[in-house]
């Protein structure tokens, strides 16, 4: 057999040219990525700039829309602070994980995704607002806020110890987040829950803040006045509407002496207390900038008060409201930017799946309303942005029916653990690659606090990519249908129009396919009847 000599010397080159290269791309093909997952608590949709609805810019948060996946129908199976994060870690509705509203105990010995990282070889982190009581456990560091947190010098429990840090809570929640991945075991892959307790109420924006986001004036949604002609109880009675139920001096920053001067009423009993609280954590320099800022607008209040038509005082206290809240927001967005610069600057960006992603929705005036609980898609819908660039092109949009109830199988299947078989969600890896078009066709919700704040009733209910019915009980038995293509505000409850017979049919039969799949019998559970709200 006739040998062709220079061939095989290029072959054999070439080989040997290549093989480091191979060697490398192999590792870093069975490499298991960081794991990054940013979660702020509010954060409406509405309010990152990716999401295309003009109230404020986040360009920072909208990097990860631009070198990814930034899915447009997210959503969280129970709209409650706790809750949600209870699904979060176990993949798991409320009623099977137990922490079904702000109240109950959350059970912190049961598995979580975080422990299963552990248990293969993942060091893990959990910084910033958690709150649930307890230990958290799946973490070799943590360092969370008690309870709600606060926005100025606030108090964390770092590692069981108690310490009061001193500084504006969204900067220090990111330092300590940078600071955890500066100083990891640089041997082992490591995952990180970054939880920023912004914009949650009461809404203090930082120091270099305030006087930008005080002057800026934003659209009104086209609801703000809404008279719900066509909803049921539940929207009738619920206690979040801006003008009557947000309190003056712990969400609009009046003064509490000016609230007497004026004759005001906070709707909350800790109205007066939470602001004198929230601002005398400040030092004496942060309270002179924040009084520079905040002392005319309250003086021109003032001066207006009087002769101000109910008409006028919601305008202005949506204002308010808005200024605040995106005030907050911006130091969120920076810390998000200030995280991916550090991922990048130290070559970690390419191998590090980064999250970003809220607890729940948030009213932001739509309907009258602040805050969050109901099955309507203000609450209902959360941000959801996903960075990868190993597996995901950038600049892709998903309009998939992801869940927070979905986080913890995503996690573990990137991270290439097993996904435990009682875990009810699904992993959509595949999906944020624009792979997998074979995923559920409706969502399952559910909510239980009531009687409690906003008055919101206890209800569930499902949604389809066009449709969503809803079922209020407990003290009422009222059914809602809408139709989100026609009617993408909810405004007309259709339940009983006789066009949608089919439709309500569908919707019940898939409702109760759901209810059933997920194991959920709580209506009738006389272990879930409400306990005494707390005064």
């Amino acid at each position: 057999m006739k040998v062709n000599i220079k061939n095989e010397l290029l072959a054999l080159v070439t080989v040997l040219f290549l093989q480091p290269a191979f060697a490398q791309s192999l590792k870093a093909s069975k490499q298991r990525p960081n794991i990054v997952y940013i979660m702020s608590d509010d954060h409406a949709y509405q309010a990152i700039s990716a999401y295309g609805h003009g109230l404020n810019s986040t360009p920072n948060i909208d990097r990860l829309a631009k070198e990814g996946v930034l899915f447009t129908r997210a959503s969280v199976t129970n709209s409650l602070c706790a809750p949600s994060r209870a699904v979060l870690l176990t993949g798991k509705h409320s009623f099977i994980n137990g922490k079904v509203d702000n109240e109950a105990r959350f059970d912190w010995n049961q598995d979580n995704f975080a422990k299963a990282l552990q248990q293969h070889g993942y060091q893990t982190a959990l910084i910033g607002k958690i709150h649930m009581d307890g230990l958290p456990q799946g973490f070799d560091h943590s360092a969370v806020l008690i309870d709600q947190g606060e926005y100025y010098n606030p108090n964390f429990i770092i590692n069981g110890t108690k310490q009061q840090l001193n500084g504006y809570v969204t900067d220090l929640t990111t330092d300590m987040a940078i600071d955890w991945i500066k100083n990891r075991d640089q041997g082992k892959p490591f995952c990180l829950l970054f939880h920023q307790k912004a914009p949650h109420r009461e809404w203090l924006p930082a120091v270099r803040h305030l006087a930008e986001y005080t002057k800026m004036k934003f659209p009104e949604p086209k609801t703000l006045f809404d008279d719900f002609k066509n909803r049921g109880t539940a929207a009738k009675t619920a206690e979040m509407n801006i003008l009557k139920n947000m309190n003056w001096a712990g969400d609009n920053k009046v003064p509490p002496a000016m609230m007497d001067e004026l004759g005001l009423k906070g709707f909350m009993s800790w109205d007066k207390t939470a602001y004198n609280n929230m601002l005398g954590r400040m030092t004496t320099q942060e309270r002179e900038a924040w009084d520079k800022v905040y002392n005319p607008i309250m003086e021109d209040f003032k001066s207006k008060y009087p002769s101000m038509s109910q008409e006028e005082l919601m305008r202005w206290r949506y204002q308010r409201y808005m200024q605040d809240y995106l005030g907050t927001v911006a130091a969120v967005d920076e810390g998000v930017g200030r995280m991916l610069d550090f991922l990048k600057e130290n070559g970690l960006d390419e191998n590090t799946i980064v999250v970003y992603t809220s607890d729940q929705g948030f009213y932001l005036g739509e309907h009258g309303w602040f805050d969050k609980r109901f099955m309507y898609e203000e609450s209902l819908r959360t941000p959801l942005l996903l960075r990868y660039p190993a597996e995901i092109k950038g600049g892709r949009t998903s309009e998939a029916l992801v869940q927070n109830l979905d986080f913890a199988p995503t996690l573990l299947d990137y991270a290439n653990v097993a996904i435990p078989p009682d875990m009810q969600g699904k992993s959509f890896r595949k999906l944020a690659s624009g792979k997998d078009e074979n995923w559920r066709d409706a969502i399952y919700y559910t909510y239980y606090e009531y009687p409690g704040i906003h008055a919101v009733k206890r209800h569930y209910g499902v949604r389809t990519d066009r449709y969503k019915l809803i079922h209020f009980y407990y003290d009422v038995d009222e059914w809602e249908l809408y139709d989100l293509e026609k009617d993408p505000q909810e405004l007309n409850n259709v339940y009983q129009d006789p066009k949608y017979k089919d439709v309500r049919a569908r919707m019940h039969k898939k409702l109760e396919q759901l209810r059933k799949e997920y194991k959920d019998s709580t209506v009738n559970d006389k272990s879930f009847l409400p306990k005494k709200p707390k005064v």
